[in-house]
Parts: C-alpha cells; structure tokens; sequence
C-alpha cells in the first residue's frame, strides 16, 4: 500500500470534472443569460401553443449555441463537447424543451457529421448546421424503441439513388429540421449489419413530415412522424459507409444520453431554484415554511442529489472527451439524473401545495417535462442492462 510522505502528496485541490476554463464558463454563462433572458418569458406561451417561437431558434443560432463542436473550418466555434453539456443544463433550467432542440442538434446530429462525415457532406452541411439550418436524429420507429436496430424502412439501390420506404416516429426537431440523419436498412436478412445512416432534406420528393405529437411534457419541442414514399436520395448522402449505420447510432446514442443527463439536471435545478424561492416567501403559522427542520432536510436532500447527479454527468462528458472509456458512466448519468428530475420536481410541486398542481407556476412544468427522461434515448430498463454487463466484464 503506497504512503503519503506528506499532506501535499494528497494533491489537495479541486477535482479536474467540477473545475472549468474560462472558456467554457463563458459558454456557460452566455447560455446561462440567453435563457434567462430570451427564453424564460415565453416558456409558458410555448407550452400551451406546444410550438418554438422562431426568434428563439434564431436566438440560438445566433449565440452560437448551434454549433458548439462544428469545426472552425466550417463556420463554428470549434468548441468541445463538454461546453455542449454546460450549454444543455443551462438552457434546460429554463425550458427543457428548448434544452432537447439543442442538444438533438449538437450531441446527436454535428458530432455523427464530425465523426462519420464524409469531406463532402462536412462541407455541404456543417456550415448550415452552423449558420441557420436545424438537424434532426430518425432513428425510431414504431416497432423498434429499446431493439433500436428492428428497423423497417428500407433502402433500395437504384443506379444512383438510394430509395427509402417506410416510416419513422418520435423524431425531435422534426418539424424545424432542415437536415435528417435516417437510419434505414438495405437487407434486412443482414440484420444490424444492413443498417446504413442517411442524409435527407425536407423537398426531397417522396420524404413528408407526418403527424406532430401532442405530449406530457417538452411540448414546445416538436416530435414527429416521417413518411417516405419512394424518396429518392443521392448516394453521395450515405453517412459512414453502407451497412455500418449501427456503429454511428451506438456510438452517437452513447454521447448523447449525456446530453440527455444534462437536461435533466437542468429540471432538477430549476424546479429546486424554484421550489427553494417558494419555500422562504410562503408563510404558515406565522414564519416561512423553509423555517421548518422537516423542510430544510427535504430541501437538502434534494441539493444533494442534483449535485451527485450533475457530478456524474460532468464525469461521463470529461471521460467522453478524453478518450477514455465511458459507456458505463453514461449510462450511470443518464439513469440517475432522470430520477432525479423526476424526484425533485415532484417533491417541487409538493412544497409549492395547491400551486404547484396549476399551470400559472413553473414547478408542474418541470414535473411533466422530466417524465421523458426515463423514456427517451434508452430507457431506464436499458441503462440498467448496460451498467449490469459492463460491471460483469
């Protein structure tokens, strides 16, 4: 067992995942200040309309939030992926349905782009996903949710198109998106291995958004169908290579249940910020209920499991970053954080009483907005399964 010759061998100082350069708190910061300003006096008209207001995905683009790991070359800010996750938390402490927009778009679609796209597709893409232009992530269908790669919609080679057939479900951003990445297979006796990840554009004839769901929570992000037709796609729009779209999604899915974790962090502060505000105005028998001990336990258990949830998050995101192993992690992050959203923003509406229950307060909000997390991206069935086998190796 090693010795410490002295107490300066214990290194004491703070621990690299909860320290943060000056340019990701200024990334945080400038989030931090846009939701605060631009997007929380209109997270309720959104929610009841179930709609983005378009100056606030304007907003966003213009922040730069948009393309936070696009390379310089292509127009971003060539930033890392952990400023994506500061900028995710923040946004979602506001509006968690802004929150998943921007994630869907940086985690999911630019870090495939970055990875698997080709020079090409890089130079025709990226700079629009930087600029102006909303990515989605059609993976879903109705028949593949936790068995991601029971795919239906086929991918046919003719000369040289591709032609798509089938349909897709739950796609977030569906309704802004300008640029889908489209998981379908091209044999599917290959099973996982006929999977090929394309790029679609709304126009391309054949390719139509269906139906908007109405939901629980983030309404004002839109999930949709899409319906392909015959849809005609060039081949110089495969993603990767053809049969090896299963890699792109697993490796993708991993790096975005971070981002998934994030947000749900985000719930949980902002439904505390909240709930904690509430708890040293509100008044009974003549002093502030956050005056009481059985309330001041409460509120503490609850800053204590956003800490632990945001820590693991942050961990799962430096560990991604560096290269180093983190599906375990990732998977911890995001099972945890979305019981703690949930946790949090239920006991929320409790310390908030009858308030809490109407939709004039923010903490119901945040209650149905965190139900998602355990749902979307794997389920929270999945991340247990995939702690459970990576603890057995």
């Amino acid at each position: 067992m090693p010795k410490f010759n002295s107490m300066s061998d214990l290194h004491f100082r703070p621990a690299p995942l909860t320290t943060l350069t000056e340019d990701e708190q200024m990334l945080r910061d400038a989030a931090a200040d846009f939701a605060r300003e631009a997007i929380a006096p209109h997270v309720h008209d959104m929610d009841q309309q179930a709609l983005l207001r378009p100056d606030i995905i304007r907003g966003c683009f213009e922040q730069g939030l948009m393309g936070i790991e696009i390379p310089e070359e292509y127009d971003g800010a060539g930033g890392s992926f952990f400023m994506s996750i500061l900028a995710i938390e923040e946004i979602s402490r506001v509006d968690p349905a802004v929150g998943v927009f921007v994630d869907v778009h940086n985690t999911l679609v630019i870090n495939a782009f970055n990875h698997w796209g080709s020079d090409d597709l890089k130079k025709r893409c990226l700079p629009r996903l930087a600029a102006d232009t909303v990515g989605a992530y059609a993976l879903s269908e109705a028949g593949s949710g936790s068995d991601a790669f029971a795919l239906k919609l086929r991918a046919e080679k003719k000369g040289d198109r591709w032609v798509l057939n089938g349909h897709k479900l739950w796609i977030t951003n569906g309704k802004e998106a300008g640029i889908f990445i489209v998981f379908a297979t091209v044999n599917p006796e290959d099973g996982y291995k006929g999977i090929t990840a394309f790029i679609v554009e709304p126009g391309m004839p054949g390719f139509t958004i269906g139906k908007k769901e109405d939901k629980l929570g983030i309404r004002a992000s839109s999930t949709t169908e899409l319906i392909f037709e015959d849809c005609e796609v060039p081949v110089g729009n495969v993603l990767g290579e053809v049969g090896k779209g299963y890699k792109i999604a697993i490796e993708t899915l991993n790096e975005g249940r971070i981002g998934i974790g994030a947000q749900m962090v985000g719930i949980a502060r902002g439904a505390f910020d909240a709930a904690l505000g509430y708890a040293q105005e509100r008044k009974q028998f003549g002093k502030s209920i956050s005056s009481f001990q059985g309330m001041q336990f409460e509120l503490a258990r609850l800053a204590t499991d956003i800490e632990l949830a945001r820590l693991l998050v942050y961990q799962a995101a430096r560990l991604k970053e560096s290269g180093q192993p983190f599906l375990k992690e990732a998977a911890m992050a995001k099972f945890y954080s979305s019981e703690v959203a949930e946790r949090v923003a239920s006991s929320a509406v409790e310390i908030f009483g009858g308030y809490g229950y109407v939709k004039e307060y923010p903490v119901e909000k945040f209650y149905r907005d965190a139900k998602i997390g355990k749902i979307y991206e794997g389920t929270t069935f999945m991340q247990l399964q995939t702690i459970a086998k990576l603890l057995m190796k």
